[in-house]
């Protein structure tokens, strides 16, 4: 890899490797020639699917893959398309995850086979019109239980994947105890209705919905058992955080690949524009860093794999690495001029999306708040 100057994909095994490069396979032949029509039409391109499913690689993490493996995944995917490694995290990582981390054996049994084989889709709704970085303690869908059935009411926003998601982790709070707790929605189920968020700028391929949830019954089944509390809710997103922060790493690389390819063959004044100092000085800065936040990203994925990953890890992983990566999409468009804009040449898609990755999974401020929390031993959220 270009972007890889230091060479940290040696971590991996061989056979980690292959997984990769197999994977980068499919990205290069299957995704990269329908990214833009998708991204420009606002559609999911659904007939990549099932040459997901192949690679066998969804929940990866709950089937023993080291994390420096999923990690090389998530970046691997960004640097073709936000909008499907998006699409990929949300049903790999919150939707699974979720099942893995709070689900019953039974219920683990019951889906997760499935949702690994991609028969199942999975999407994840914690988010609220009214309520985002404050979610923990402001959760306004409900959760009343009638016998063997609970009934919902609420509305959740921004929810990825739930237009044509066969299950939805929806999280609601115990009207009797009130306690957050997570259930599964299968499509179909009554008062569950997901509409479209039309308008959007940036991952515009991704699908995120409107949900409102009226009078919807869920059985006592598709309650996640070992979900009871927003700290169960909290240890899910502590995972998929850091996986956000391996989504910047890639986001910036496939700006910085687009970037370095294009100033070799661009050429102004009688010769390409790679051989002009200022040009180059972006592109070393673009090169600086990815690297810097692929080292942080790297070590990240070592301390989950050792089992002394914390909040404040993650949470300064991904404050640290999507501001880096705000910066070097933003110097890769200036290295093409009025192309950068232009949808064909990729870049300004990159620009575009990397503004829902840096927001999505905990602002910078609130990820900043939680790793200034761990330094000082003061918080200072209000």
């Amino acid at each position: 890899m270009s972007g890889d100057f230091y060479d940290f994909q040696n971590l991996l095994t061989d056979e980690e490797k292959a997984i990769v490069e197999r994977t980068r396979e499919f990205l290069r032949t299957e995704v990269a020639p329908i990214a833009n029509d998708a991204w420009a039409n606002a559609e999911f391109p659904h007939q990549i699917v099932k040459g997901f499913a192949e690679l066998d690689i969804a929940g990866l993490a709950y089937r023993g893959a080291r994390s420096l493996l999923t990690g090389f995944l998530a970046l691997e995917m960004n640097r073709v398309d936000p909008s499907i490694a998006t699409f990929f995290g949300v049903h790999s990582g919150l939707a699974m995850g979720s099942v893995n981390r709070c689900g019953s054996d039974e219920q683990k049994e019951r889906w997760l086979p499935a949702m690994a084989r991609m028969e199942k889709i999975g999407a994840f709704a914690l988010t609220e019109p009214g309520g985002g970085s404050d979610v923990a303690g402001g959760l306004r869908t409900t959760a009343r239980r009638d016998g063997d059935t609970w009934i919902l009411n609420g509305a959740k926003r921004w929810i990825g994947n739930a237009t044509f998601a066969d299950l939805v982790i929806v999280w609601a709070r115990d009207e009797a105890d009130n306690k957050v707790k997570g259930f599964v929605v299968e499509k179909g189920t009554p008062g569950f209705v997901a509409t479209k968020i039309e308008h959007k700028m940036a991952l515009r391929t991704v699908q995120n919905a409107d949900i409102t949830l009226i009078d919807c019954r869920v059985p006592e089944a598709n309650r996640l058992q070992n979900a009871h509390g927003f700290r169960d809710t909290a240890d899910i997103l502590r995972q998929t955080r850091g996986g956000v922060a391996w989504q910047s790493v890639g986001v910036m690389m496939g700006a910085y690949d687009l970037a370095l390819a294009y100033a070799k063959e661009r050429t102004q004044f009688g010769k390409p524009i790679a051989g002009f100092q200022l040009v180059q000085d972006l592109l070393v800065k673009m090169l600086g860093n990815v690297t810097a936040s692929l080292g942080m990203v790297v070590r990240l994925a070592q301390l989950q794999d050792e089992g002394v990953y914390k909040d404040e890890h993650s949470s300064l992983a991904k404050a640290y690495c999507t501001s880096r990566m705000r910066e070097a999409v933003g110097w890769a468009r200036e290295i093409l001029g009025g192309n950068g804009i232009v949808l064909d040449y990729n870049v300004g898609r990159f620009v575009a999306d990397a503004e829902a990755v840096y927001s999505y999974e905990g602002t910078r401020e609130i990820n900043s708040l939680v790793t200034g929390r761990a330094i000082t031993g003061l918080g200072a959220f209000v």
